[in-house]
């Protein structure tokens, strides 16, 4: 991988754009989450979560006006000055795409944040969404071909089919992986940043690398918050919001899908081998239960920050293999790394890990942990 000569010339505005939204998530997410207190959009304790006291949610939205923010602002002043080019790839309508279909997917996950909607309408909401950025022009033209270096070129029903399959994939990934402190956040940041960094070797995506590295700063300003122990929940309108501007991040970076599937391996296929199991075993694909890849390795003994901690290790490993391969590449490292996670999932499936007793002792792990965070004044999190 080598940046272009474009790319360090950008390295100015690829931080301003990362601190600026930083700073704007940091300042907001408390104002955010009194809100949510206020309104009564807490996570209440139950018998699938162990959180003893209630724990706010819809931090998504600090991160949605970060991001939103400093792409408006950015854009207006690119517009003016001519910073940096603008790609092809995105006009009006990407941008617009981008700006108010991730404005919508927050909206959205907001309803539910405080009506705790129905599975169907959370699916409902995410057509729409996969439809808004059809609609406006956002289409995957082209994948990357393991069987030679040309591209695959996607046309018309087909092209539109697979645009709606990839965000509405994306959405229910990132909601799956959505069940420890800070685990959706740093997972998308560390995608947002490896999307950013393949973006700086074209001269001509100066501009995506810009937009990637402003979401990787509105996530790192409210990961300050979300990390173990939580103060605060990403929500719905977090992962709705996260998984929508990735995808459509993916897509309108020239040939980034195939990046996208190796960085955000984990989540993918571990919601993939989840909804296998569940219409397996004649359940709903979006019926709850402790079967995750992060729940599994909690039960392994390690703790709810040494579980989220491999699982970023893990992460950051596939960003950086995707900067060292071609498209082919990345797409077979995807393909053995699918392997190797169903087979981890089915070993710790079948491996006597304790039963009931493994999970009441991550129960008291987090009791524990709870009890020192709610004596300085912050409570623990949610498995879902």
């Amino acid at each position: 991988m080598r940046f272009t000569e474009a790319a360090w010339s950008a390295v100015p505005y690829l931080i301003a754009a990362f601190v600026v939204a930083a700073l704007i998530a940091f300042l907001l997410t408390p104002l955010v989450r009194r809100v949510a207190l206020r309104i009564d959009a807490v996570d209440h304790p139950d018998q699938r979560r162990v959180n003893v006291v209630p724990i706010p949610r819809g931090g998504g939205v600090a991160v949605a006006i970060a991001f939103i923010a400093v792409v408006v602002i950015f854009t207006w002043l690119n517009d003016t000055s001519h910073f940096v080019v603008v790609p092809t790839t995105i006009d009006g309508g990407t941008l617009a795409a981008l700006v108010v279909g991730g404005a919508l997917a927050a909206a959205f996950g907001v309803l539910d944040d405080y009506f705790d909607l129905r599975a169907r309408w959370q699916f409902a909401a995410q057509l729409v969404l996969a439809l808004l950025a059809v609609g406006l022009g956002v289409t995957i033209e082209v994948v990357s071909n393991p069987l030679n270096p040309e591209m695959i070129r996607l046309d018309g029903p087909i092209a539109v089919g697979f645009t709606v399959v990839w965000i509405i994939g994306m959405l229910n990934s990132i909601n799956f992986i959505d069940g420890l402190d800070g685990l959706s956040s740093g997972v998308v940041l560390i995608a947002a940043a490896t999307l950013g960094l393949i973006s700086l070797t074209l001269a001509s995506q100066i501009y995506v690398a810009i937009l990637c590295f402003a979401l990787a700063g509105a996530l790192l300003g409210f990961l300050r918050y979300n990390f173990h122990p939580a103060t605060v929940f990403v929500g719905t309108s977090g992962v709705m919001f996260m998984g929508y501007t990735l995808a459509v991040l993916s897509i309108v970076g020239t040939a980034k899908i195939a990046v996208a599937l190796l960085v955000l391996a984990v989540p993918i296929i571990d919601a993939f081998w989840i909804i296998v199991r569940r219409l397996a075993q004649g359940r709903s694909p979006f019926s709850p239960d402790r079967g995750h890849l992060h729940h599994r390795l909690l039960d392994t003994g390690l703790s709810h920050r040494q579980t989220v901690l491999l699982i970023y290790a893990i992460c950051i490993g596939l960003g950086g293999l995707s900067l060292l391969l071609s498209g082919a590449g990345q797409v077979y490292a995807f393909l053995g790394v699918f392997v190797l996670i169903g087979l981890a999932l089915f070993a710790l499936s079948r491996i006597d890990l304790g039963g009931p007793d493994a999970e009441e002792r991550a129960e008291r792990e987090e009791t524990r942990d709870d009890g020192r965070s709610r004596a300085q004044g912050s409570p623990t999190s949610r498995l879902s």
